[in-house]
């Protein structure tokens, strides 16, 4: 007989309801079908599990040692082991026992858990997890003692079946006092300023990766980005955006990023958006437009003439399919800006110092400037895309002197940091690899 081999990494068994209304429960044919679930998906090699139970804020030093009183035998079988998390809050206890996986690079669980709180869990698993994370729910009735009958429900999709919009609410806000309540990583919240943009007129700033509250090493902590690919969640980004705004002084809600494509398109805000855009511009106040950067380059402009202002994402591709100068004629044709007054400020982003190309791909930027390239006859040449970036614009009739970059004197005012050299200080692609955070820039007009 071919022994059963369980497809999940741990398992969840939530208990809360156990615990939060014990009386008059029939815990034993409850648990009997837990352990029936365990059994049917694990066989006896039951993974490591985690009960999931509420804490008596009153009475918690007189039970810490207890499961919601689960007999000794179904605890012995446990025998890759078992771990109580506690909390008044489901979601806090959920995101402990992500934060654990997380460390563990686990990414597949089975979760036991009462039929009535399928709905609220289908919204904790969104908010507080990503795609890269597979579940396998499995429900039972909780019935009273006088009720003799206990139906288990069969297995479904995690994200259907949210009709109960109460349940739903109720997650919510238990994901949003979670996530709250959670400390600052790494420091204070920092936002980095240039000095060419008039303070008086545009609210910026360029962000570093500090005083957020995103736990994965290579996206802690101030990660503003969340993806299927990587493990960060979105009631994380939401929070560490929340953060960031109180800090920088916008409304996240009037917050307008790039819809990344590593290309040309800029949209106009007030006119159709495309599917894609890697440039953004307005002269509406009351909206906040940004750019993201982990390596590429976020790039602000203002025309402090015409009140206007913009915003772009411009990596290689971008650089070399000419975003920047895209973005500055669209200010231009569409508020009539003087080329001569736009000022141009280059973010935090990978410097000639830890970026390769192929041979082949450098070619471009050799060919807009001989400099933009060391090593050219190597394999993968060093490619310095802000150099690049500089020229187009200068070429494009920015004034020289209205662009900031790394080449500014005063290296006390430079933000234009090599994010692949301080991992302190930013998110790297190149670094970090593809489980890498995103920094932003933003830019508003008062």
């Amino acid at each position: 007989m071919v022994k059963k081999t369980c497809e999940e990494d741990v398992v969840l068994i939530d208990l809360f309801d156990f615990c939060l209304k014990s009386k008059g429960l029939n815990k034993d044919k409850a648990l009997h079908h837990i352990w029936n679930i365990t059994h049917k998906h694990c066989g006896p090699n039951i993974p490591f599990t985690y009960f999931m139970c509420y804490q008596d804020p009153i009475h918690e030093e007189h039970h810490s040692d207890k499961v919601c009183d689960i007999p000794e035998i179904y605890l012995v079988s446990l025998v890759n082991g078992y771990k109580i998390v506690k909390d008044t809050n489901m979601a806090a206890i959920l995101y402990t026992i992500k934060q654990e996986i997380d460390e563990l690079d686990k990414s597949t669980a089975l979760i036991i858990l009462p039929q009535q709180r399928k709905n609220e869990m289908g919204v904790y698993i969104e908010q507080l997890f990503t795609a890269v994370y597979k579940f396998t729910l499995e429900c039972f009735n909780v019935h009273h003692e006088k009720e003799n009958i206990l139906q288990l429900c069969s297995t479904e999709p995690t994200k259907e079946g949210l009709a109960d919009e109460d349940s739903e609410e109720l997650a919510r806000r238990n994901i949003k006092s979670c996530v709250q309540g959670l400390p600052s990583l790494k420091g204070e919240l920092i936002i980095l300023k240039s000095q060419r943009i008039p303070e008086d007129l545009f609210l910026h700033g360029f962000t570093t990766r500090c005083g957020g509250i995103s736990s994965i090493p290579t996206l802690s902590s101030l990660n503003l980005f969340c993806s299927s690919k990587r493990r960060d969640p979105k009631a994380v980004v939401v929070e560490n955006f929340r953060r960031l705004g109180n800090v920088a002084g916008f409304d996240p809600r009037t917050y307008f990023p790039i819809k990344v494509d590593h290309a040309e398109n800029v949209w106009i805000m007030g006119k159709p958006a495309p599917s894609y855009y890697d440039g953004i511009v307005t002269n509406q106040k009351g909206v906040t437009i940004a750019a993201p950067g982990a390596d590429c380059i976020p790039i602000l402009f203002c025309d402090p003439v015409k009140k206007a202002c913009g915003a772009a994402h411009s990596g290689w591709k971008g650089t070399l399919l000419g975003i920047s100068m895209a973005t500055v004629n669209a200010m231009i044709s569409e508020y009539g800006s003087d080329v001569k007054d736009i000022l141009v400020v280059l973010g935090p982003s990978v410097g000639p110092c830890c970026f390769t190309l192929t041979r082949e791909e450098a070619k471009a930027f050799y060919d807009i400037d001989q400099q933009c390239v060391r090593q050219f006859e190597s394999p993968n040449p060093y490619v310095d895309i802000r150099r690049a970036t500089r020229i187009l614009l200068e070429r494009g009739g920015i004034l020289p002197q209205n662009i900031q970059d790394n080449t500014t004197m005063d290296k006390s005012q430079n933000i234009t940091l090599c994010t692949s050299c301080h991992p302190d200080k930013f998110f790297s692609h190149v670094r970090d690899g593809n489980n890498f955070g995103t920094q932003i820039c933003f830019i508003s007009i008062k």
